[in-house]
């Protein structure tokens, strides 16, 4: 039995995934505490009934996936329509930082991967899927991917499955275990957490997504007009280029062209970007974008994955809290914003920006503020990593075993 849910029935579910997430999160001091964003929480209980339903009852949800894309592209172009180029100076060394270590767990992600899959006798490129292309990477760069490891000279059929699967335990693993390792970090170490009341007034949009904001129609119908020509203009682009030498993910494309807008309108004069508007645009599409891609994720898949691909992701996971204690906190200062660049680490190491942004949301609302991260995960998480990820790949793929 499939039951089919249309375009109003998908948002109504995406809706009630993310009131499930807060109403439970309400209830649970440990999820408060540890900072379990909220899709993540009410999108595994989602998933997980959905998955003993089709399982013992045969019953099979069809989601409407026209809401996925924009979402997704809608909140990306509100990252870039925030990024005011002169706040990127304040990133200064730790931006640097902060892209050497991203770039060295990438490579850290391929090795472990490599390693574990040759000791267990299976096929390296399941470690490779199980590396950086899907842990760092997300679907996304998985599915692209697969499609090479799909077609010669490396001939691996299931690639796309393994991809997918690999993907999926990445997203809800970064989800869940970014809050706990900021948890730990500003316990273990007595960090000192800053003066909210001090910073409101300096407070990047994205760090208070539950704070009310003065908000006219008139505003909202040009800050939805931002956002909607970004996603245009970034998706033409990203059709131009596409199957050429130079290509980009499409909402790189539309964070690029977010920040070229309003840093063009604030240059010339024409229009001041409304942050707080922009914020609440984005903030809420990542929330149903988050909750959209947990409810729809086949936990068949990851219930058949073979034992070497299970023990390949725990590996991964064990890796990225590690390294997120050991080296992103310790070399971006031992600070309160290094706690919070290291959930952020957390979330885009192993799932995808907006998981990322999330755990950063989370735990901002928990122990204050962190402009700092606010300004480098995004840029980071959504765009530089994917250029130093394809290097690394390739890199990788030099190797004789292969």
């Amino acid at each position: 039995m499939e039951i089919s849910l249309n375009f109003y029935a998908t948002l109504v579910a995406l809706v009630a995934v993310l009131l499930l997430g807060r109403w439970i999160i309400s209830r649970s001091k440990f999820l408060q505490d540890y900072n379990i964003p909220e899709p993540v929480v009410g999108g595994i209980i989602v998933a997980i009934a959905i998955f003993f339903l089709l399982k013992y009852g045969g019953i099979k949800f069809q989601f409407d996936n026209s809401l996925k894309d924009p979402l997704m592209l809608a909140f990306y172009a509100s990252i870039g329509l925030s990024a005011d180029f002169a706040s990127f100076k304040k990133g200064g060394k730790i931006l640097f930082g902060f892209l050497f270590i991203v770039a060295g767990l990438l490579i850290l992600q391929n090795i472990a991967g490599i390693i574990v899959a040759k000791i267990m006798g299976v096929n390296p490129l399941i470690g490779l899927l199980g590396g950086s292309i899907t842990m760092s990477g997300g679907h996304g760069t998985g599915a692209a991917w697969a499609e090479v490891f799909k077609n010669s000279p490396y001939n691996f059929t299931a690639a796309l499955e393994v991809a997918m699967a690999c993907a999926t335990f990445g997203l809800i693993a970064g989800g869940i275990i970014g809050g706990p390792v900021a948890h730990y970090l500003v316990k273990r170490y007595n960090l000192k957490l800053p003066n909210e009341h001090s910073q409101d007034e300096i407070e990047i949009a994205f760090e208070k997504p539950g704070k009310e904001r003065l908000i006219t129609a008139t505003s909202f119908v040009e800050s939805l007009a931002l956002i909607a020509i970004s996603l245009l203009i970034g998706t033409m682009v990203a059709k131009f280029f596409q199957g050429s030498s130079f290509t980009l993910p499409t909402f790189v494309w539309c964070l690029l062209v977010g920040a070229v807008l309003r840093n063009v309108l604030q240059a010339t004069k024409i229009h001041q970007v409304f942050d707080r508007e922009v914020a609440v645009l984005g903030n809420v599409s990542l929330s149903l974008f988050l909750a959209f891609a947990l409810i729809t994720i086949n936990l068949m898949e990851l219930v058949s994955l073979a034992l070497p691909m299970l023990v390949i992701l725990l590996i991964q996971v064990v890796i990225m809290v590690f390294y997120a204690v050991f080296i992103t906190f310790r070399y971006c200062g031992k600070d309160y914003d290094a706690a919070v660049l290291a959930a952020g680490h957390c979330g885009f190491g192993l799932g995808a920006t907006p998981t990322a942004m999330v755990n950063m949301q989370t735990v901002t609302q928990h122990y204050g503020p962190s402009h700092m991260a606010f300004i480098i995960v995004p840029l980071v998480g959504a765009f530089f990593i994917d250029l130093i990820n394809a290097f690394v790949i390739s890199g990788t793929l030099k190797f004789p075993f292969f």
